[in-house]
């Protein structure tokens, strides 16, 4: 039986205007970055993505590398856009990166024009589409010209290969430079993918949350989990078919006593507030409209579904603002390489 979008799917979801532009992005969106490999049956990738759009979840982000094996999270999903959401291109916004090491030799990484130009090709080719809404500089490149870098993001737009671009995990140093670059080829930065949660907020350290509100840059905030430590499923150990037991994307060692302690005293507020653990965590990246959307990954429906539910309590008090910052701030747990930032 072919697959129909929930007719109240847009009524389940908050839309938020991206920085100064005119596209609307769902509160929450999907990231593709794990579970949508091989080592996940293609069924499962079909149940998440049919979730995530009867949810209003229209915003589904990938990248060149993601897997295992690099490119095959692309590949799953074009099958899905040519099966489930035959006829839905137009309702989505479908987004892709380069920045990472994706092929042999000197041209697979990076931020050469050789190497954005080539991925976003093999990456059309994979979703089997003639465009992608967004395309990003997965991360900032030390040993190439930044003007080189955003003129080939400028480019790609220029040949109708995407109509947005974007950066992520730039500092606000060189996120202003790239907006500035950008700006003088008339081609506007839309959108920062940086990483941030109660556990690594390292973008308010940095100044980069306040660069993006005045420079009119939409944010989209991956790891709003902490790679999953912002959800119950530590709180009593490391289960076996977690992502720490299987070494894939968290490690044990930030797993600490005085972590999950932290995490412990997190969920005893969420409680509190009628939440789960990640339904407040979620609603805490997007307080007070400084993040655009929270990027989520999940490994089965239900916890789609519990994600989005933190849209229904989004507001905090001024104390429950202090209890998070009482019990969280001694961990900032940086989960991602924040070198690869222009540090």
């Amino acid at each position: 039986m072919p697959y129909l979008p929930h007719p109240a799917r847009y009524e389940r979801m908050t839309y938020n205007r991206c920085g100064a532009s005119g596209l609307l992005l769902p509160a929450i969106s999907l990231g593709l970055w794990h579970n949508f490999g091989h080592d996940t049956p293609h069924q499962t990738k079909r149940d998440i993505c049919r979730t995530a759009f009867d949810h209003g979840i229209t915003h589904f982000d990938l990248a060149n590398n993601y897997g295992p094996p690099i490119g095959s999270a692309e590949e799953a999903f074009g099958e899905i856009l040519r099966t489930d959401f035959r006829g839905c291109r137009d309702e989505l916004i479908i987004s892709s990166k380069a920045g990472y090491r994706m092929w042999d030799g000197p041209y697979g990484e990076w931020g050469s024009r050789k190497y954005l130009i080539s991925s976003c090709d093999q990456s059309l080719r994979r979703l089997g589409i003639d465009y992608v809404d967004i395309f990003y500089s997965h991360r900032f490149d030390p040993d190439t010209p930044l003007e080189e870098t955003m003129g080939a993001l400028a480019d790609i737009v220029r040949a109708g290969k995407a109509l947005y671009v974007g950066i992520s995990s730039y500092n606000s140093r060189t996120t202003r430079e790239a907006a500035a670059i950008l700006s003088g080829l008339g081609v506007p930065c839309l959108i920062h993918q940086p990483s941030y949660n109660i556990l690594n907020r390292w973008i308010e350290h940095d100044g980069l949350k306040t660069t993006l509100a005045e420079l009119g840059i939409g944010s989209i905030a991956f790891t709003p989990l902490a790679q999953g430590m912002l959800t119950n499923k530590y709180l009593s150990g490391i289960p076996a078919e977690s992502r720490a037991a299987q070494g894939k994307s968290l490690q044990r060692e930030f797993l600490t006593g005085r972590a999950v302690e932290s995490i412990r005293k997190l969920n005893a507020i969420a409680e509190r507030r009628g939440q789960t653990l990640a339904q407040m965590a979620i609603a805490w990246v997007l307080r007070g409209g400084g993040i655009t959307t929270a990027l989520i990954g999940a490994s089965r429906p239900q916890q789609v579904v519990d994600c989005v539910g933190a849209l229904g309590n989004p507001d905090f008090t001024d104390a429950e603002l202090a209890q998070i910052d009482a019990v969280s701030s001694e961990e900032d747990i940086n989960l991602w390489a924040r070198s690869s930032a222009g540090d």
